[in-house]
């Protein structure tokens, strides 16, 4: 008898029927600039019109061990929202709107359900951001995974005009730091939040837990939040006034943030005005330094606003309306030498 791909480990029939079930999600998706839908070998996905001299702003980013996490309580509907939040969270940071998202997923064998679920979850995500599932691949990879596992990657593109392009060339001193709270762990230090939890606590992801008033399980995959829409909103409300963005990703606040300061100058910041108790769980069952989870969590801070001082009610209400919770959290002050680059207040 013939050998077939089949027999290798490799299903041709899953794929295909994988692609059609992938195709009204990415429908549902779409947005006006969109050339050609999900089907062939590119996609195509025009500029707007109306954005002066376009810079094209990519961006790449996966989920990390939260996959774990999906792996053990089979919840895939949500990791394909922090992908998307991953990626498009680092393209807003330089002001730009999201135009289109693709995603890599790779498994050992296709599981069409949990594949399904996955990619939902992206769809879900860019809906959330505003902008187009325009492709993606599905790769089956027999003998690469274990059973039952996979990996996420994704890659954003977003636009924006070169004179509204945000970054440290537009801060200064004086100007104000706004915090935007996150909802939880997003997808960052998930290594190091697990060994506490589950191995050090011996705590059980379907354990509810009253100190976070849910599961473990729940609250450890509860989405990345998107800033999108807020960072649309915040820009149409304040304008040039908004001078950078900071995404508080993998090494915090104090990692990311001198990211948009420019030289001479670094930034006041108090970390301790929003934190989930998730956090201080950790650090209590750790036991784990201040130093080391603010270098390793967001700590309830997802997004930080660098901005005008003259504007922060305006901005408090745009991001308040976007429904967002935000506040005064800092400033940026000249720096001395020696001095680090955010002081801890």
């Amino acid at each position: 008898m013939a050998v077939t791909y089949r027999d290798a480990g490799v299903d041709i029939d899953a794929g295909d029927a994988l692609v059609e079930r992938i195709k009204p999600l990415a429908l549902s998706t779409r947005i006006p600039e969109v050339v050609a839908d999900v089907g062939g070998f590119a996609g195509l996905c025009a500029l707007p019109p109306d954005v002066e001299e376009p810079l094209l702003v990519s961006g790449t980013d996966g989920v990390g061990t939260k996959l774990k996490l999906a792996f053990a309580t089979g919840r895939h509907d949500t990791v394909g929202i922090d992908l998307v939040a991953m990626c498009v969270n680092d393209v807003v940071t330089c002001g730009a709107r999201p135009l289109f998202f693709l995603d890599y997923f790779a498994c050992g064998h296709l599981d069409l359900a949990v594949a399904e679920a996955v990619i939902s979850g992206v769809a879900e995500g860019c809906r959330q951001a505003g902008c187009a599932l325009l492709g993606g691949e599905t790769a089956e990879l027999p003998g690469m995974y274990p059973a039952g596992e996979y990996d996420l990657a994704g890659f954003a593109v977003g636009v924006v005009g070169r004179r509204a392009l945000l970054g440290p060339a537009r801060v200064a001193v004086g100007d104000v730091l706004v915090a935007v709270a996150s909802t939880g762990l997003h997808s960052n230090g998930f290594s190091l939040a697990r060994h506490v939890l589950t191995e050090r606590l011996g705590l059980a992801l379907d354990a509810h837990v009253a100190e976070l008033g849910a599961t473990l399980g729940d609250t450890l995959l509860t989405p990345t939040r998107i800033y999108a829409r807020a960072v649309r909103g915040l820009g149409a409300a304040i304008g040039g006034d908004l001078h950078a963005l900071c995404h508080v990703t993998g090494g915090g606040v104090p990692g990311n943030l001198p990211r948009v300061l420019p030289p001479g100058t670094r930034a006041r910041f108090r970390l301790d005005l929003a934190r989930p108790p998730v956090f201080d769980l950790i650090a209590r069952g750790g036991p784990v330094a201040e130093d080391e989870l603010r270098r390793t969590f967001n700590l309830g801070v997802g997004l930080v606003a660098v901005l005008a001082p003259g504007r922060v009610d305006a901005a408090l209400e745009a991001l308040a309306a976007a429904g967002e919770r935000a506040w005064v959290a800092g400033e940026v002050v000249a720096s001395g030498a020696a001095e680090p680059d955010v002081e801890f207040v």
